[in-house]
Parts: C-alpha cells; structure tokens; sequence
C-alpha cells in the first residue's frame, strides 16, 4: 500500500478494506482485554459496542505525507509508549478495583477508552488509512 500510494496516490481498495478490517477486529479484542467490554468479540463483522468508523479515502491522497509516515509518528511512538505502561498498571489497578466492587471505577475507564482511542488513531494513521496527523488526546471526537 505504501508504495502504491506514494508513486500512484491511490490507496488499492482491496488492500484498504483488508486494512480496516483488521483495525475494526483490533479494536474489538482491545476493548475487550482493556476490561472495557465484557462481552467477548465477535470474528468478523459482527455487531459490538466498540465500534471504529473510517471514511473510506482510496483516491487523493497525500503522498509526501506518506512517503515519510514513520519519521512523522514517532513523537505519537514515543509518547505512546509511556502511556501504554500506564495503561497497563491501570487497567490492572481497574481489574482488581472490579474483582471487589464489581464496577469499573470511573477515573481508570475514561482514562482506558481514551487510551484505546489515541492508539486506534495513531495505528490508522500509521496503517495509512488516514492521512489527518492524530492528535496527542484521550478525548473523543477529535
């Protein structure tokens, strides 16, 4: 994909639709290993709250930007990186937290679900299935 982009700028749809096929599954299995969902992911395209939505783009593209899409991530990889082993201790912080109340505490979910949805963007846009450079946040909509 990388390098039909680069010397063509189009994305090959079969290539893009494999792509987020995969990122879709991703975040499924990650929402579910985050503790923020308990129903276990379905294989495929079934229904599941945690849902991600990409506008197809297989045309146009920007193709300095991803000519150089790992020299321009790596400040997100790096920053990520700290975050995630945060992630991590909060998740199993949350874990025990749910093993005696039951409830995931609301403080470590927020922080979980806008972990899982920096992540997701930076891997879409390292994916190139976005060429909009990621935001350094946890909120929504952004």
């Amino acid at each position: 994909a990388w390098f039909a982009i680069v010397f063509t700028g189009t994305f090959p749809r079969g290539l893009w639709m494999l792509s987020a096929y995969y990122m879709r599954w991703r975040i499924r299995a990650l929402a579910y290993f985050a503790l923020l969902r308990d129903e276990y992911p379905p294989f495929g395209e079934g229904a599941y709250p945690a849902t991600l939505a990409l506008p197809e783009s297989f045309e146009d593209r920007n193709r300095v930007s991803v000519a150089f899409r790992l020299i321009l991530v790596l400040p997100h990889i790096v920053v990520l990186w700290f975050m995630n082993v945060a992630w991590m201790f909060s998740t199993l912080l949350a874990w025990v937290a749910i093993l005696f109340t039951g409830t995931y505490p609301n403080t470590l979910y927020d922080f979980a679900s806008g972990m899982l949805r920096w992540n997701s963007r930076v891997e879409a846009y390292m994916l190139l299935l976005r060429d909009e450079y990621p935001p350094f946040s946890l909120e929504k909509g952004v």
